[in-house]
C-alpha cells in the first residue's frame, strides 16, 4: 500500500487539494447566496451585475436591451427590442465556473505570487467571457430563435468550459509545480 501511495502521491495530493478548495469555495458561495436574499440586488449581486453589464454590452452593439427582475422566480429578464428572450439566473453569473477554475489552479499551484496573479487574471477573463457569451447567446436567440436549444445547451457552454480548459492547459504547461517536477 505504501508503494502505491508513494507512486500516486502527486495524484492524491492534487485530488485532495482540489476537493478541499472546491468544497470550501462552494460552501462560501452558498453562504453568499443565502446572505443575498436580504440584499438590495435581485436575485444576488453578481447575477444582477452580469445582467446589467450584458444589457450595456447589447446596447453598445446596437440593440435596445433592458433587464428587469423576473416577478415569478429569482432571475433577471433580458428583453431585446421589446421581446423577452432570456432569463439570467444565478447559474449564469459564472461564479461556479470560476470556483472550478480556481480549485484546479490551486491544486496545481506554482509560486504563490504567480498562482495568485493567474487566479485573479483568469477569473476576470472568465467573467468577461461569460458576459460576452450571454450577449452573443442573446443575439443568437434574437436572430435565430429556432436554434435556441442548440445555442444554449451546446455552443455556449462550450465557450465557457473551453476557455476554462485552455486556461488550465496553459497553467499546467507554463506555471505549475508539476511542470517543474517533470523537467
Amino acid at each position: 500500500m505504501k508503494i502505491l501511495f508513494n507512486k500516486y502521491r502527486s495524484v492524491i495530493r492534487f485530488m485532495v487539494t482540489f476537493l478541499l478548495v472546491y468544497i470550501c469555495l462552494s460552501v462560501a458561495y452558498k453562504f453568499y447566496l443565502d446572505f443575498s436574499e436580504v440584499s438590495k440586488f435581485y436575485p444576488d449581486y453578481f447575477t444582477n451585475l452580469v445582467a446589467q453589464q450584458t444589457q450595456l454590452l447589447l446596447g453598445d452593439l446596437g440593440y435596445n436591451a433592458q433587464v428587469s427582475p423576473h416577478p415569478d422566480e429569482p432571475s433577471m429578464k433580458l428583453i431585446v427590442n421589446g421581446k423577452f428572450l432570456a432569463r439570467i439566473i444565478e447559474g449564469c453569473n459564472g461564479i461556479s465556473v470560476i470556483i472550478l477554475f480556481v480549485s484546479f489552479i490551486i491544486a496545481f499551484s506554482g509560486k504563490l505570487k504567480t498562482t495568485f496573479l493567474y487566479v485573479f487574471a483568469g477569473s476576470v477573463l472568465l467573467y468577461v467571457v461569460n458576459v460576452l457569451r450571454i450577449a452573443i447567446l442573446t443575439m443568437g436567440i434574437y436572430h435565430y430563435p429556432k436554434q435556441e436549444t442548440f445555442l444554449h445547451t451546446v455552443v455556449f457552454p462550450g465557450i465557457i468550459y473551453g476557455m476554462v480548459f485552455l486556461l488550465w492547459v496553459f497553467w499546467v504547461n507554463r506555471f505549475s509545480n508539476l511542470k517543474k517536477e517533470n523537467d
